[in-house]
């Protein structure tokens, strides 16, 4: 189609009308055919059984699917039951040798994408990292990478690579927690499959936390924008190098709730990120005297103790 015409270059009318069944834009004040043969770009269409459902091609293919979403299915069971005796019978002996004639690797993706399906739902993981998780696994199996792994190790271990690369601070620890994944068995796993595959996953940056772990804790605004500029200070003079991205994002957060009046205990800050108050202790010392915050939080303190 080319540019929509937006005045009739007739009577100069904007009430343009477009016939998509001739392919014409008219003019509705003056009857003008301002433009003709055009393109309709949208689906595809046909009339095969009545006017519900008049889709040419299906839904599009995803790897969340054992058969790509693409598969045959000999009927739905109310179908099929609503049979006659004899087509009854047959249809079922149809559909089971249907089902029989699948491969090993087919049986092996159906049984997994159920537990990645529920693995995703346990952690919240949107749909395009649940298709991009899928489609390691399907990459996996077809290089028989699984061989000697438990399927719910290789499965975690996708969804977990998949996070990484589309930056969602999910934490292994988190990961195996929610999902009651042998940790290690699932960090041997992932390590593996992805320098298998050639996947290069970045390490996660503390500031990727700050927004979860800010949501989780109540904090405002103020104070999360305040975690990430103390990261990204930590971050010029080389403080974050060597250590854990989650306790340095609780860390951050704790300085920051000091600085701007909304004061969380370390015990509350560990209990909702999941690492131990030494951590978190540990991570503060360093960033406060680094960066030169010490005094003005001793200052802060004591005027706390001063109002109490």
């Amino acid at each position: 189609m080319g540019e929509f015409v937006k005045r009739c270059p007739e009577c100069s009318s904007i009430n343009l009308t477009v016939d998509e069944k001739k392919g014409e834009v008219v003019c509705k004040s003056c009857g003008l055919v301002v433009d003709e043969n055009i393109v309709d770009s949208g689906p595809e269409w046909r009339n095969i059984e009545g006017e519900e459902d008049q889709r040419r091609a299906g839904a599009p293919a995803t790897f969340t699917k054992a058969d790509m979403g693409t598969g045959t299915q000999i009927g739905s069971n109310a179908e099929i039951f609503n049979l006659p005796g004899a087509q009854r019978r047959k249809m079922l002996r149809l559909r089971e040798w249907h089902q029989r004639s699948s491969t090993s690797l087919e049986r092996n993706l159906k049984y997994a994408l159920v537990e990645m399906k529920r693995v995703s739902s346990l952690l919240n993981i949107p749909p395009s990292i649940e298709e991009e998780a899928a489609r390691i696994y399907n990459l996996a199996v077809r290089k028989a990478l699984v061989r000697g792994r438990s399927m719910e190790s290789v499965v975690v271990g996708a969804v977990y690579i998949a996070s990484r690369q589309f930056n969602l601070p999910r934490s292994l620890n988190e990961i195996c927690k929610v999902t009651g994944a042998n940790k290690r068995e699932v960090g041997k796993t992932y390590r593996f499959i992805a320098r298998s595959l050639g996947l290069k996953l970045l390490p996660s940056g503390p500031e990727e936390y700050v927004p979860k772990f800010a949501n989780k804790l109540g904090f405002n605004s103020q104070t999360q924008t305040r975690a990430v500029e103390i990261l990204k200070k930590a971050k010029t003079i080389e403080l974050t190098s060597g250590r854990g991205p989650i306790g340095l994002a609780a860390a951050a957060l704790y300085v920051a709730s000091l600085l701007t009046g909304e004061k969380r205990t370390q015990r509350e800050i560990a209990d909702v990120v999941g690492v131990t108050e030494v951590t978190i202790r540990n991570r503060y010392k360093e960033i406060i005297e680094r960066l030169g915050l010490a005094k003005t939080i001793e200052k802060l303190e004591r005027e706390l103790e001063a109002q109490q």
